[in-house]
């Protein structure tokens, strides 16, 4: 099997702030959250307190602000064409994508790409919390295992060095930057 990151990987950019900005355009009521993502970006980045989860979890409380039902296809109609060209040409049928982005957000693209194992950050799609942690790092590597006890990925797609730990347990593994596979 393949397994891939998602964002800057498959799909050409970063979902999550691309759905968000899409909200954003359709629903000024966002802009109340400003002063609260804005306290937890400089928490974060800045003075590099907390974690990413708290911060993530600060930036999804635009998601009460949308209608998911609404909003979520009508942003993958418009954003499917982010999907990289060189991953229709790799795709199998058992490919496996583990993100740190919200399940709810990358199910739909999903199920249209024919993509049958998606292992994401647990956030509720209507609060923005969080259920359990943020899928990175060795948490992804923790998730396959769960799924696929005896699994064995062939080859593995990230942009990121913090996916180390997936590169590791696989066959071979591709660093992605743009549209250019570089063997990790």
């Amino acid at each position: 099997m393949n397994c891939y990151d998602f964002d800057k990987t498959i799909y050409n950019g970063d979902s999550t702030k691309d759905f968000y900005l899409f909200c954003l355009k359709r629903h000024k009521g966002i802009i109340k959250t400003f002063p609260g993502l804005i306290k937890a970006f400089t928490k974060f980045y800045v003075l590099k307190k907390g974690n990413k989860t708290d911060f993530k979890e600060k930036m999804y409380r635009f998601l009460p602000y949308v209608n998911i039902e609404k909003d979520l296809p009508e942003f993958w109609a418009s954003h499917k064409n982010n999907i990289k060209d060189w991953y229709y040409k790799t795709q199998r049928e058992d490919d496996v994508i583990i993100s740190a982005s919200p399940e709810f957000l990358l199910e739909p693209i999903c199920k249209e790409l024919g993509i049958k194992y998606l292992m994401a950050s647990k956030v509720d799609k209507k609060t923005g919390k969080y259920e359990g942690i943020n899928c990175h790092g060795k948490e992804k590597v923790r998730r396959f295992y769960e799924m696929f006890p005896n699994g064995k990925i062939d080859d593995f797609y990230s942009d990121s060095y913090s996916d180390s730990p997936l590169a590791e347990i696989s066959k071979k593994a591709f660093l992605v930057k743009g549209d250019e596979l570089k063997d990790w």
